[in-house]
């Protein structure tokens, strides 16, 4: 299995979902497991073409006080989770919940969130990731061919799941059976008997099931969430904790997937500097605060540590923010605190 990306926002490391502690939880026999998943997802692996645009669907049921939660991750896709009984607590973003029957979650690609405070608690909890084809807010969602849906129906569920970011929902009984029938479809599945076809079916079923949810409720819509310029202000938010890398313009507008232009033209909008001045100014910024809180470190270290290819390179920048060399920085400042 290969290493996953592990990314820290707000303080909080967060990574792509592996479910790598439920997979042990279940190798232990602390909880059952029932799950399809492709990729780093639990599980029986699916073969090509079975079950297009599942990232992974499945249940835990922990029948014991677990030792584990799943820590702050992200997906590849929309996910929709639904606790069948007890509780669980469950954050994302800066807020948290605690889960309680009934209560369905949904999150998106860039948003981080996790279940467990640390541990999770006794109960079954499905999830069900859905591969749309996006990464940031305002990109065009795509649905798998076997969503059956009518063309109006989907835009309309797309523009509520996108338009509204609520995260934690009560559901009703439908719902419930919904997810049951997936559970149970999935376990039948295990054994050789293909029920691809049921889970199909029971997944357009609570995906018309949460179109009527969001029709009957009072539902907020924002058009903003889904405007480019969130989706630049998401990654410059996050750009801090990744100054080391070797970022280019280019590869920065490809992570938002955008072109050059329009994230040029974002990102001066939100900090008035184009995209390679304000990673310079971010870089400084932490460049200052090494100098001063690690004095065993050396010039050249810090500046690879904070992404730049040369200690020459480094200087020319630094004295265009501080007017002097990081040595004489560093210096001037030890002086005036032992003055």
């Amino acid at each position: 299995m290969s290493e996953l990306p592990v990314y820290i926002e707000d303080n909080k490391s967060y990574h792509s979902d592996n479910c790598g502690p439920v997979i042990e939880a279940w190798k232990k026999n602390k909880i059952k497991l029932e799950a399809l998943g492709r990729g780093t997802y639990p599980f029986r692996p699916m073969e090509d073409g079975e079950l297009e645009g599942i990232s992974s669907v499945g249940y835990w049921d922990a029948l014991i006080e677990q030792d584990w939660g799943l820590d702050w991750h992200r997906n590849e896709g929309i996910e929709f989770s639904f606790i069948e009984g007890g509780t669980n607590p469950f954050s994302i973003g800066k807020n948290d919940y605690v889960l309680t029957s009934d209560n369905l979650t949904i999150t998106r690609p860039w948003q981080p969130h996790k279940v467990g405070n640390p541990n999770v608690n006794i109960g079954r909890f499905y999830w069900l990731i859905i591969d749309v084809g996006i990464r940031q807010p305002h990109q065009d969602w795509k649905w798998p061919d076997w969503v059956l849906l009518t063309k109006s129906e989907m835009r309309e569920l797309t523009k509520f799941l996108r338009q509204n970011e609520q995260p934690v929902w009560k559901v009703n009984q439908e719902i419930r059976e919904c997810f049951q029938h997936i559970g149970a479809s999935i376990k039948k599945h295990h054994r050789n008997e293909s029920h691809e076809s049921w889970i199909k079916l029971y997944i357009n079923k609570l995906l018309l099931l949460l179109l009527e949810m969001y029709r009957k409720g009072e539902v907020e819509l924002n058009e903003s969430l889904t405007e480019s310029i969130r989706t630049t202000q998401i990654f410059l938010k996050s750009l801090e904790q990744s100054i080391g890398e070797p970022w280019t313009l280019e590869s920065m507008a490809m992570k938002c997937g955008m072109g050059i232009t329009r994230f040029v033209y974002y990102c001066k909008q939100i900090t008035n500097l184009t995209p390679m001045q304000y990673l310079n100014h971010l870089r400084i910024v932490k460049a200052s605060e090494m100098l001063l809180n690690h004095p065993e470190m050396s010039i050249i270290d810090i500046a690879i540590d904070c992404g730049f290819a040369t200690s020459q390179y480094f200087s020319t920048v630094f004295k265009k923010y501080h007017g002097c060399s990081p040595v004489t920085y560093r210096k001037s400042k030890f002086e005036e605190v032992e003055a």
